[in-house]
C-alpha cells in the first residue's frame, strides 16, 4: 500500500521498519505530514470490514487535479467509484488492496 500511495500523490516513505507485536509499520508521506501503515499477521480477517477498518473509516488525500488523480489510480488497476460534487469539493473514492477506502477531493 505504501508503495501505491508513493505513486498516487507522489510521496514517499520517510520511515519503515519492525513495530508492536510482530508487525510492521511504514509513514508514508510529505516533509509535513504522513500517515502510518501497519500490518501484522496477528491481524484477523474477521477484525475488517470494508467500511471500517480498526476504527478507521477512511483516509482522504487533497489533490489539485482530480482527474489526474483518477487516472492514476486506474493505471495501477484499482476502481474508482462513489462520484461526488457537493461542498466543500469534487471527490471519488477507491479501496486499496486491503479494503482501506481513501477518499481523493478537490477543493479547487
Amino acid at each position: 500500500n505504501a508503495e501505491i500511495l508513493c505513486k498516487l500523490f507522489s510521496w514517499k516513505i520517510r520511515w519503515s521498519g519492525p513495530s508492536m507485536n510482530d508487525g510492521y509499520t511504514v509513514h508514508v508521506g510529505t516533509d509535513s505530514q504522513y500517515i502510518a501503515l501497519y500490518t501484522s499477521n496477528k491481524l484477523a480477517k474477521s477484525e475488517r470490514s470494508a467500511n471500517v477498518l480498526h476504527n478507521l473509516n477512511h483516509i482522504a488525500v487533497t489533490v489539485d487535479d482530480l482527474k489526474q488523480a483518477e487516472q492514476a489510480v486506474v493505471r495501477i488497476g484499482l476502481t474508482p467509484f462513489n462520484y461526488g460534487d457537493y461542498d466543500p469539493g469534487q471527490r471519488f473514492y477507491f479501496y486499496m488492496q486491503d479494503e482501506l477506502e481513501v477518499e481523493v477531493v478537490s477543493y479547487v
